[in-house]
């Protein structure tokens, strides 16, 4: 088991090219155990494709991603979840026609074919989000906020040690990104789950994260505490000066 503060996620000079069009470029970021990191940056910046690159759905061009000292790059998306990383995805798709409850127990389910330690994975997964009473509604039945916690339970059912978290307060009113700021506050605190999120929602980026990285084009263009992002002026011409946030 990592020391707190010890290196979990490395990832070192990795670039991703599709039909010679460079999507991540010689980009380079850390999570120690126990923080929360936001990686940031305007529709098209390669977020999304890095944080493919770390699940296992893409493999790297170039350059090496360690998780817990291993090095990861090239790894099939399930041997990655095995390992200890869970995400999330963008677009949230729940299994309509399944109860809340059987939807968190599709990641339950992770290395075992024992129903009893999904369910019981599951369980906990839904009460960590304050989903547990909604157990038995159909998927199809939630609101927006509500199918978004439920992509996260079922990721967090699989017991990752790092959990990664693609933009999933986009489209929540502030009262319900401040609800999923304190869960995942709350995961941090009291399961030791290790956090880097995809945001475009500055309210949560400031709220939560200890550091921040940005992307721009592929390229990390700078990094450091909340404060010190949104006042880099690279940062704020290239991203925050264009409204989307």
């Amino acid at each position: 088991m990592p020391e707190p503060g010890s290196v979990m996620l490395e990832v070192a000079g990795v670039s991703k090219s599709f039909r010679g069009l460079r999507a991540v470029s010689d980009a380079s970021l850390r999570v120690d155990r126990g923080e929360i990191v936001a990686l940031i940056g305007p529709n098209g910046a390669g977020k999304t494709t890095l944080f493919n690159l770390v699940a296992g759905s893409l493999a790297p061009d170039t350059g090496t991603i360690r998780f817990l000292g291993t090095e990861i790059g090239g790894w099939r998306a399930d041997r990655v979840c095995a390992a200890g990383i869970g995400r999330t995805f963008q677009i949230v798709k729940p299994f309509a026609d399944m109860s809340v409850l059987e939807n968190a127990m599709v990641g339950g389910f992770r290395g075992t074919g024992a129903r009893h330690i999904a369910r019981q994975r599951a369980e906990q997964a839904l009460r960590a989000l304050e989903m547990w009473s909604q157990r038995d509604r159909p998927a199809s039945a939630l609101t927006l906020p509500d199918r978004k916690r439920l992509e996260v339970a079922r990721a967090l059912a699989t017991e990752p040690t790092l959990l990664l978290l693609d933009e999933v307060m986009a489209g929540l009113r502030p009262t319900e990104t401040d609800q999923m700021v304190a869960a995942f506050r709350r995961l941090a605190a009291e399961q030791g789950v290790t956090i880097l999120l995809i945001e475009h929602v500055m309210r949560a980026v400031m709220a939560l994260a200890q550091r921040v990285y940005v992307l721009h084009h592929g390229e990390i263009i700078a990094s450091g505490t909340p404060q010190q992002v949104t006042s880099d002026p690279r940062v704020l011409e290239s991203y925050l000066g264009t409204g989307t946030h």
